[in-house]
């Protein structure tokens, strides 16, 4: 098994909670980590029909059997059980009684966030982050197109076979237990098309008229994308500086190698020349920040910042009282234009400081406390 940085965070928030949530997306290694950790508690697995169904009909009965606790797999198969969880953790003076996994963010329900407010401690639990790949010998290109999912780093599986499988599967199978869509051809258009639109702005208009659907739809779909941890949107930072600034959040994939799928591409050779790459090199280091942040059970504080002249900060990364600037290049070489946006962000905001993430292999300091780090040594840089 590849050790997990989100381990400690896991079993902090088991000392602390009465029950504890790891949701992400399916196969990013939920279940492995969980019954890895958690080894002496019973295991059950609500995607089982046979478990699924008993749960359903008798919830009270169910959960009776799990005295000790459990670690209840894929829970979001059968939301009646989280109100009778809420009393029997309110009963309960135990810690870390229950394990709870999902690969659908049930905190987005209502009904059952409710259900487990104050009672339950959260982990998302994304794919594989670079340092936990850990593998000097791929090139960004490789790294884009296997993307994280754990499973794509046994010697026997190819990505080129599991992603469309992992596509069809979400397709027919999640979409459906999420939203009933009926036209799933239009879904699946859709999704592709969210592939091409990685790092730009997200203008559901112009979705709306490429699908042939209504703008409505596209809002709902997006939600879909967003709950099941397909997408993320990166926000817009708000702060004015007197300037006009860009309001539309920017699209992202949870993990590179399913938005490489998506767009058709077959090998990692085919990024070289592909006018995806930047963006796609882009997603793989804002994600990674994203990473970086959920497996220490930390909230999201990624932004960019752009204002209607086109002056703009890719990433930036609001820690305590400070805001730092990133850039992201996927080039191996490093020019003048790279520290542009950098120099506008210090100048208006009054500070001197910045980080220039590409695609080469050399760390350098350079003036005004500007950082040039290889996207392999992203892991060193201290944000915190």
């Amino acid at each position: 098994m590849i050790n997990r940085e989100a381990e400690f965070e896991l079993r902090t928030l088991s000392g602390q909670f009465k029950a504890v949530a790891v949701i992400g997306p399916r196969q990013s290694g939920k279940t492995t980590l969980v019954r890895t950790i958690f080894n002496e508690k019973p295991y059950a697995n609500l995607e089982n029909p046979d478990i699924r169904k008993f749960a359903l009909e008798d919830p009270r009965g169910f959960l009776s059997n799990y005295p000790q606790g459990a670690v209840l797999d894929e829970i979001q198969r059968a939301p009646e059980l989280f109100s009778y969880l809420q009393q029997i953790l309110d009963e309960s003076t135990t810690n870390g009684l229950f394990i709870l996994t999902g690969s659908n963010n049930f905190l987005l329900q209502e009904s059952i966030s409710q259900s487990l407010a104050g009672r339950v401690g959260y982990l998302f639990l994304l794919p594989l982050s670079l340092h936990e790949i850990n593998d000097n010998e791929m090139n960004s290109n490789q790294l884009i197109f296997r993307g994280g999912y754990p499973a794509l780093y046994s010697e026997t599986t190819e990505p080129t076979k599991w992603f469309p499988n992992y596509i069809r599967t979400y397709i027919e199978r999640d979409v459906r237990l999420i939203k009933n869509i009926t036209d799933l051809y239009a879904f699946e258009r859709f999704l592709r098309l969210c592939a091409g639109r990685i790092g730009q702005l997200l203008n559901m208009s112009s979705l709306a008229l490429e699908v042939g659907v209504d703008v409505k739809s596209i809002s709902s779909w997006i939600g879909i994308l967003e709950t099941s941890f397909i997408v993320f949107r990166l926000q817009p930072y708000h702060t004015n500086f007197n300037k006009r600034i860009v309001k539309m959040s920017k699209l992202y994939f949870y993990d590179t190698g399913l938005a490489v799928a998506l767009l058709g591409i077959e090998n990692a050779e085919q990024l070289t020349f592909n006018p995806f790459r930047g963006s796609l090199f882009e997603n793989m280091v804002v994600l990674d920040f994203l990473k970086r942040r959920f497996n220490a059970g930390k909230p999201n504080n990624l932004f960019f910042w752009r204002d209607n002249v086109g002056n703009e900060i890719d990433l930036l990364i609001e820690s305590e009282n400070k805001r730092i600037p990133v850039k992201i290049k996927s080039g191996q070489t490093i020019t003048n234009d790279s520290f542009k946006g950098i120099h506008f962000w210090n100048k208006m905001t009054k500070t001197e400081s910045g980080i220039v993430i590409y695609g080469g292999d050399m760390l350098q300091k350079r003036s005004n406390d500007i950082t040039v780090v290889p996207f392999n040594k992203m892991n060193s840089i201290e944000i915190d």
